[in-house]
């Protein structure tokens, strides 16, 4: 199962009914751009091709549009350095690899609580 198909997994377990998948992170930003209705939620891979996550994530922020919409990076990526610039670009949470169904869980929920609290 690749990861993208494990995350939306886990978020339909978890309640979450309208979700749209991109193989990188050009075609993620579109999705988010060209969007109908709002995104409420991006969960995002570090690695892929075309534009990172990391890349994804700094263009989200820099659009007014997107600057409140939560972003949690998927990442195998545990350097220290590697997480500060995730957290310096604005991210709301980040999971690391391997990681259990419960643990994106519990990190979506308090992305929830920030944003809701």
């Amino acid at each position: 199962m690749t990861m993208r198909k494990l995350v939306s997994k886990v978020c339909k377990e978890i309640g979450f009914k309208d979700i749209t998948e991109a193989s990188d992170g050009i075609l993620a930003w579109q999705a988010i751009n060209d969007a109908k209705m709002p995104f409420g939620l991006v969960i995002s891979d570090w690695n892929m091709p075309n534009a990172t996550g990391l890349d994804l994530l700094k263009r989200v922020r820099a659009d007014s549009r997107f600057g409140k919409l939560p972003f949690v990076l998927v990442t195998a990526e545990a350097e220290q350095h590697q997480i500060m610039e995730a957290i310096k670009a604005g991210v709301s949470n980040y999971v690391t690899k391997p990681f259990t169904s419960d643990t994106l869980k519990d990190k979506l929920e308090a992305v929830h609580k920030k944003m809701t609290g």
